[in-house]
């Protein structure tokens, strides 16, 4: 096996494990909302929202691990690390909205009452 299909087999199985986290998370949050709305016990809407945003998170982080890998290590051409680019920016943002949507505030921005030190 050469290093580039070692590298892409890699790349793939990082790709099927982000996949299979946002997969899994979004069965597992859905499980969770149906329990809470048979018992009738918090906010079952929020919390499947805040679970389901939780999965997407850490599976965009996998896929973009493996969208690195792919492109730096297979094809390191101005062509390639442009589309990674591109990648890259919307999957970025995405992950900035979706942090926005689960905890009202951007990441950069300090928790309520939390105080930093310099």
């Amino acid at each position: 096996m050469t290093f580039i299909e070692v590298v892409e087999t890699v790349g793939r199985v990082i790709d099927g494990v982000g996949v299979a986290i946002i997969a899994l998370g979004m069965a597992l949050a859905a499980g969770i909302a149906i329990g809470r709305t048979v018992r009738k016990t918090g906010d079952a809407y929020r919390n499947l929202r805040n679970q389901l945003g939780r999965s997407i998170l850490l599976g965009l982080e996998f896929l973009v691990a493996a969208d690195i890998i792919r492109t730096v290590a297979i094809t390191p051409n101005a062509q390639s690390v442009a589309v990674l680019a591109g990648i890259v920016a919307i999957r970025t943002f995405l992950s900035f909205s979706l942090e926005l949507e689960i905890t009202g505030r951007w990441p950069w921005q300090q928790k309520p009452g939390e105080i930093t030190t310099q």
